[in-house]
């Protein structure tokens, strides 16, 4: 399969199988898909860590993203 019929299949997946292949994506690259000026300190990248190994042990307590940008928009469209 071509990395364009790769590409392509994408938005057909579902989300889980979207995670699965970002999981995977990051085994096989550790940290190379980073940028090398990334902007974050070692302290923020704990912090968002902890964050997400807070969601993916609650995942009731997240929100979808559509929900959090209608809120975030709604609000600063006061």
């Amino acid at each position: 399969m071509s990395k364009t019929e790769i590409l392509e299949q994408l938005p057909k997946l579902t989300p889980d199988e979207r995670y699965e292949i970002r999981l995977r994506l990051a085994e096989l690259d550790t940290d190379q898909w980073l940028d090398d000026d990334d902007p974050l300190t070692d302290e923020q990248k704990a912090m968002l860590d902890a964050r997400l190994a807070e969601i993916e042990k609650h995942p009731e307590r997240a929100l979808p993203w559509d929900e959090v940008r209608a809120r975030l928009e709604a609000r600063l469209l006061k």
